[in-house]
């Protein structure tokens, strides 16, 4: 035996075929297998789908809550005053009279 007829046998085409009673029990037994194996894919499939889709539900929510405490912050934040809206009061003969405190354009 030389080098080369050692792996002569090797590959998928020198496979031998079973035969008799055996080989169409074979055939259902993969076919059995690959069928089992296509079913655990697409529920896993299923499953990964079922995730990306709570994953975005719960981001979406969680970017419309935030755009709700900013609004909510912006609201309520202390606006400072403009240098024009300053009031001066003075205490004439006993009362007090404000100056600065009418609106600009109105008589």
């Amino acid at each position: 035996m030389t080098q080369s007829d050692r792996f002569a046998h090797i590959g998928f085409a020198a496979r031998r075929r079973p035969s008799g009673l055996m080989a169409p029990l074979m055939w259902l037994g993969g076919a059995t297998a690959a069928v089992i194996a296509m079913a655990v894919g697409a529920l896993l499939a299923v499953f990964a789908a079922a995730a990306v889709a709570v994953i975005a539900v719960v981001g979406a929510m969680l970017i419309f809550l935030t755009g709700f405490a900013m609004r909510a912050r912006r609201a309520l934040a202390p606006r400072g005053r403009r240098s024009d809206d300053v009031i001066e009061a003075r205490k004439i003969d006993g009362a007090w009279v404000t100056y600065g405190w009418e609106r600009h354009g109105r008589s």
